[in-house]
């Protein structure tokens, strides 16, 4: 396991102070000790391994290019040196710029926070990603928190889908989509991000403290596991309490108790078991609160159009891709299942495709939370255990795409019931999906005989190319092409199609102040995550949460722009 030094603690001789340098691109044998990559470092700057004060593993990803005989992994490291203790070496890879000074980390605390938060009462509404880091931050800082979710805790939401999986019982309240730890639960816990921010380190080393494996404050791939989500959130949830949060599991927010403004603010927010006083309030209420967004927006919350991901899951067996990916040698023992990131960019006057959310050893399952609309996402276990590799291939629908659907801010979210709906029906009315073999979807013909998948409610053969929009199934062909030759097999006929998934994103966004983070025309209300249109994963809406609970614990004031 890798050093934990932070570069202010390092440790120093004879009163000095410490330097802390992040070199890159650095070579590592899939079966070599730490250590050899500790010494690696030290004499690429030009020191002896026992003069580091520190090291430790920043990131590390596997390099797998089909080119390249030998698998290897590819790491950023961090080293603490002596201050002043430059070497030539150093100093001519600084100005070359292939080392770097190490950023600096985030905290969660704050050393100075606005007299006027201290005390104060928040609710946050959303036990996801977003809403529990803002929570956690606010409570450590002094605020009162009440943290509220229309769905249950995780001990009580997986009963919930237990009678959902088995007897086809949908709980609308408590699901794969409403509940602790929010959507992402049930998509495994993939923590990667390309948003870079100081805050990303201190909330690895949260979930690290509640459980999970300390390797996702490093590796390019981070991944939890659903079942170690079970483990992780109960106590993440004790930790918060610890510091002061109160949970309302299975309270849903029905509407506001506003002062008029200008700006508007929220004196209380009304539930089905009373009302919560509040001086500010923070809505992580992701990206499937269809109806909370119409109610908000009858308030007066502005909500508008915004593009968002749209397609299917594509299904292969594991084999089939760890081969593609690592070749015939042994490197799938020391490695795990292989996952895939692909993307083909736009052209032919079509959007681009990608996938997104790739499960090693995964399953598809059934993300809903109405009756008569199918959507379907991906998870997987720690252990990536299941014969199937599934990931979700999608492209970007515009307002243009969905403006038959009217131009008010919902019309993406009419698209999307639309679609849900045609599959749902498709597959049969019990939640079956439609799918189709990738070669027959390129060619446009049905699929015969059995198709196997690992989705929960199983698969029937069906259109899925005269299901989709004629934009999105095209844009996919075009995609599919181009991934074959990428990794070769991903368009064959061990490749199935299974849909829909219209929910990688959500279709709207809360427009907020850019200084304040706060809505605009409000005053102390904050659209955060997914579900307001500021993030796209576990990762990004965590950090906008915790953001967001800064922004307003210092006081910042609106500025007018956005």
């Amino acid at each position: 396991m890798t050093d934990s030094l932070r570069p202010d603690q390092g440790a120093t001789r004879a009163g000095r102070g410490t330097d802390t340098w992040r070199l890159t691109n650095l070579v590592q044998a899939l079966d070599e000790p730490e250590s050899s990559l500790r010494e690696r470092a030290a004499h690429r700057l030009g020191f002896e391994p026992g003069e580091l004060r520190g090291f430790r593993i920043a990131k590390r990803s596997v390099d797998a290019r089909r080119r390249r005989a030998d698998l290897r992994f590819v790491c950023q490291v961090d080293v603490v040196v002596d201050q002043g203790s430059e070497r030539p070496r150093l100093t001519r890879l600084l100005k070359k710029g292939t080392v770097r000074e190490t950023p600096a980390h985030g905290s969660l605390d704050l050393v100075s926070v606005d007299e006027r938060r201290r005390g104060a009462r928040a609710v946050v509404v959303g036990a996801g990603p977003a809403g529990l880091l803002a929570a956690l931050v606010l409570a450590r800082n002094g605020v009162q928190v009440d943290l509220l979710d229309r769905g249950q805790s995780v001990e009580k939401r997986s009963k919930s889908l237990t009678a959902f999986h088995r007897r086809g019982e949908l709980d609308g309240e408590s699901n794969l989509l409403f509940g602790e730890g929010g959507a992402g639960t049930y998509s495994d816990g993939k923590l990667y991000t390309r948003v870079s921010s100081p805050l990303e380190v201190p909330i690895l080393e949260e979930l690290v403290a509640c459980g999970a494996q300390a390797d996702i404050l490093y590796d390019s791939r981070a991944h939890i596991g659903t079942d170690r989500l079970h483990t992780v959130l109960p106590r993440l949830r004790a930790r918060m309490q610890d510091a002061g949060v109160r949970f309302h599991y299975g309270v849903r927010l029905e509407s506001l108790v506003v002062e008029s403004g200008p700006p508007r603010r929220v004196r209380a927010v009304h539930t089905q078991a009373g009302e919560l006083p509040c001086d500010g309030l923070f809505l992580a209420l992701g990206h499937s609160a269809r109806d909370t967004w119409q109610a908000l927006h009858e308030q007066g919350l502005a909500f508008e159009q915004k593009p968002f991901q749209f397609g299917v899951r594509v299904e292969h067996p594991q084999e089939l891709v760890t081969r593609g990916r690592y070749g015939e040698g042994d490197a799938a023992g020391l490695l795990g299942p292989a996952s895939y990131a692909l993307q083909c960019r736009a052209g032919e006057g079509l959007p681009g495709v990608h996938s997104f959310c790739m499960c090693p050893g995964g399953k598809i399952v059934a993300s809903v939370n109405e009756p008569g609309y199918l959507c379907t996402n991906g998870m997987s276990n720690s252990t990536h255990s299941s014969p199937f590799a599934n990931a979700a291939l999608v492209t970007t629908v515009s307002p243009e795409d969905f403006a038959a659907h009217g131009t008010g801010p919902f019309a993406g979210v009419d698209y999307q019931r639309h679609f849900e709906a045609r599959f749902f029906e498709a597959g049969g009315g019990a939640y079956a999906a439609p799918a189709q073999r990738v070669p027959d979807f390129l060619a446009g013909r049905a699929s015969s005989g059995e198709l196997k998948t690992s989705y929960t409610f199983g698969a029937v053969p069906g259109r899925v190319d005269e299901l989709l929009p004629p934009g999105s199934r095209d844009a996919l062909r075009r995609g599919l092409a181009r991934f074959e030759q990428m990794l070769p097999g991903f368009g064959g006929s061990d490749g199935i199609l299974v849909g829909i998934e219209s929910r990688s994103s959500g279709p709207v966004r809360c427009p907020r102040d850019a200084g304040s983070r706060a809505a605009v025309g409000w005053e102390d209300l904050f659209p955060l995550g997914e579900g307001a249109g500021y993030a796209g994963g576990i990762m990004s809406a965590a950090l906008d949460g915790a953001l967001s609970a800064q922004t307003w614990l210092r006081g910042a004031v609106a500025t007018g722009s956005r």
